[in-house]
């Protein structure tokens, strides 16, 4: 039986500072893999530059930005009310919950809301830019994943209120407008679902705005979301399935979950019951858990399943022997 192909494959990688002819080089070695899709995480100048340097090779760059997520921003850091703020009262300001490196704005903040914009805009004004590619649009995890617990020696059988973020001041009275209670006051269930709903809405409706953003410079939108919409729901409350994203690129990483390679095709098939008509689904494969045998296992699962195609996080993870697989698939 013939091997199927990879409709389409991508990888994240971060911009580093190379000549042009080691950028060229770098390229023409994955194209030679099959890789059209790169989804880059650089300033708009250095995006700008990859973009103009390969016009004359069949790819695309995307322009990858960590959205609400925000460590040591100098523009945020000037203005401490942009930030999210936990149950406790704790603003992502001053606490850091897990790593160092979570200083999460709030999408209830007008002020974190317009700065969220104007970077996404310098993305999407840059002329040939495939998509604005959104990541860490959400929440801080309120459960992590199981083998993060582990290694993070948290047990979390519930909500914790110092990793339950959402209670900005604006969100607090905004819900009491409308529904008569403050959210840190709140007990019941139905009221819970409420308030769950009621975040998820205000970062969903951002995405709305972003997406007209990229539309209106002739691009797409696209972002790095968590595994399918159950889940995503409740862990870093992020309802992608809401989303009218042009690609999406769940991050089936397994090994965060404790799970094995059926975990990825299962999770791919209930993601892709919220995929749009007109968009693609690439299923994220993290590289470093996966074997050149079990990345070629994993991603026969993922099409199997019926992703468009795989994203592969990272570049930098992609040894000889991974590349020599993605090629079996041509």
């Amino acid at each position: 039986m013939k091997q199927r192909k990879i409709p389409v494959l991508g990888t994240w990688l971060n911009f580093k500072k190379r000549t042009v002819t080691e950028w060229l080089d770098f390229f023409q070695k994955f194209i030679n893999a099959g890789i059209s899709e790169y989804f880059i995480n650089g300033s708009a100048s250095e995006l700008k530059y990859l973009v103009n340097l390969t016009k004359q090779l069949d790819i695309n760059i995307h322009g990858w930005i960590w959205v609400m997520n925000r460590p040591n921003d100098p523009v945020a850091m000037r203005n401490p009310n942009w930030y999210s703020v936990n149950r406790k009262g704790e603003s992502s300001f001053d606490f850091r919950p897990y790593v160092d490196y979570y200083q999460w704005l709030s999408p209830f903040s007008n002020g974190a809301r317009s700065y969220v914009k104007k970077n996404i805009l310098e993305i999407a004004k840059i002329k040939g830019i495939a998509s604005v590619h959104l990541d860490y649009i959400r929440y801080c995890d309120v459960i992590l994943p199981s083998n993060l617990q582990k290694y993070y020696r948290i047990k979390q059988e519930r909500e914790m209120p110092e990793y339950d973020f959402g209670y900005h001041k604006n969100a607090r009275a905004g819900f009491k407008k409308k529904y008569g209670i403050d959210p840190i006051n709140m007990d019941s269930s139905k009221e819970n679902k409420q308030w769950n709903l009621y975040r998820l809405d205000a970062l969903t409706s951002l995405v709305k705005e972003l997406k007209e953003i990229a539309n209106k410079n002739q691009t797409k939108i696209s972002a790095a979301v968590f595994p399918y919409p159950e889940m995503s729901r409740q862990m870093v409350r992020q309802d992608w399935s809401s989303w009218e994203l042009d690609i999406t690129c769940p991050m089936n990483y397994h090994h965060f979950y404790e799970g094995d390679l059926n975990w990825i095709r299962d999770s791919v098939s209930r993601g892709l019951k919220s995929k749009k008509t007109k968009s693609l689904f690439l299923s994220g494969l993290f590289l470093g858990s996966l074997s050149p045998v079990d990345l070629k296992k994993a991603i026969i699962k993922c099409l199997e399943a019926g992703a468009d195609g795989v994203s592969l996080f990272s570049a930098d993870s992609l040894a000889n022997d991974h590349i020599e697989v993605l090629k079996s698939f041509r």
